[in-house]
């Protein structure tokens, strides 16, 4: 669905019906899309050039598709790694399709819930080094993750294996001024999907950095953290995204 609203086709029949009635409830999806991939490929830029971050580990990347990771840090950095996780094999399979030849950039299949699960597999551990400060991306994914399968303590974990000097990177959709009759039918329809939907407020998202020192802007809506261009969909913040160093 995510790469649907972005334009690309690394989708199925069934996720553009799914998309679509999405659109139908909240047409600005499509720009909020647009919005979360540029914070990506900025927060990626930032990190690679002016942090000197060279190795990546993307949490629930899907199928890599426009701007991905890799070709945003490898383009400033060829020496830089990426490791994309996903649970979903197909997503996996063709992210291994787009990776081949890339002997920096690999794609496992990971549960995001099992922190220490992906940390410790033998192809993680074969490309990254832990002893050196990572970019940890969460974009777009702790939305999919509910208290109740303890997200907080999902980002603890994967916070504790990074040293020092590390980032942690974090988009995430919020609740906040919706409609309730908007909100619940977003969360009518992902209920019929195979991902739970959990939107937080922002004093909910911010609570992932904790622990971890905010780059400036801070947390803000997504589509205002150092644009490049201005993507406006509308007033509402519909996302807040933001980039924090380890101490």
């Amino acid at each position: 669905m995510y790469d649907y609203y972005l334009g690309g086709h690394h989708n199925f029949e069934v996720d553009r019906q799914a998309a679509e009635q999405v659109l139908q409830v909240v047409p600005e999806v499509r720009l909020i899309a647009q919005a979360n991939r540029a914070f990506l490929v900025q927060a990626v830029k930032y990190l690679v050039e002016e942090e000197g971050i060279d190795q990546f580990l993307d949490i629930g990347s899907g199928i890599p598709t426009r701007g991905n990771v890799h070709e945003i840090a490898q383009e400033v950095n060829p020496e830089a790694k990426v490791v994309y996780v996903d649970i979903d094999p197909i997503a996996v399979a063709h992210a291994r399709a787009i990776l081949e030849g890339n002997p920096r950039a690999i794609s496992i299949q990971a549960d995001a819930r099992e922190p220490e699960q992906i940390v410790n597999h033998p192809e993680v551990q074969g490309l990254l080094d832990f002893g050196r400060p990572v970019g940890l991306l969460l974009v777009a994914l702790l939305h999919f993750i509910t208290d109740d399968e303890d997200a907080y303590g999902i980002v603890r974990r994967f916070g504790k294996v990074m040293v020092p000097g590390s980032f942690l990177v974090i988009s995430h959709g919020t609740h906040e001024n919706w409609p309730e009759e908007t909100l619940q039918r977003i969360q009518a329809l992902y209920d019929r999907s195979t991902a739970t939907f959990k939107m937080r407020s922002r004093v909910e998202i911010e609570r992932f950095f904790e622990g971890w020192e905010f780059v400036e802007p801070g947390l803000v809506p997504v589509n205002k953290w150092r644009p490049l261009q201005s993507i406006d969909y509308g007033d509402l913040p519909a996302a807040y995204a933001g980039v924090a160093r380890k101490p």
